[in-house]
């Protein structure tokens, strides 16, 4: 069985479009999620650190709403659009994990869906086997 999370935390999209989140066996999909209010067109978070803050915060509202926390996340990827702030990326994932990280990708591109967002982060998660 497939289930979709939301949270009002992590606005969803237009429906038909995607899920921000679907548990299927105990394993949590999460799509690519960026720091874009509720209202669709504003851009949350001025530079990398604070748009990952917000993007984990939906991350975090969106686990829990599924029954998880932050260390059942086993895989992240994470797409930047200036790499050279990485640090600034990593000091915000510090704040929602520790001990032993999920498995994590950083990958630079050359935009993602408007120039002001420099982050967004997918990822996976097996709800319930967090051991962080």
């Amino acid at each position: 069985m497939i289930t979709r999370y939301t949270s009002p935390k992590a606005p969803e999209p237009a429906p038909k479009r995607w899920s921000n989140c679907i548990v299927s066996d105990g394993i949590a999909y999460f799509s690519g999620l960026t720091s874009r209010n509720a209202d669709g067109v504003t851009i949350d978070g001025a530079d990398e650190y604070e748009q990952t803050k917000i993007i984990f915060e939906k991350h975090k509202a969106l686990i829990e709403a599924a029954g998880g926390k932050m260390s059942d996340f086993t895989k992240l990827t994470i797409y930047v659009t200036r790499i050279e702030n990485n640090t600034e990326v990593w000091k915000a994932r510090a704040e929602f994990f520790e001990g032993d990280f999920p498995a994590c990708s950083l990958v630079e591109v050359s935009n993602l869906a408007g120039p002001d967002i420099y982050v967004e982060i997918e990822g996976i998660a097996h709800i319930g086997k967090g051991t962080r």
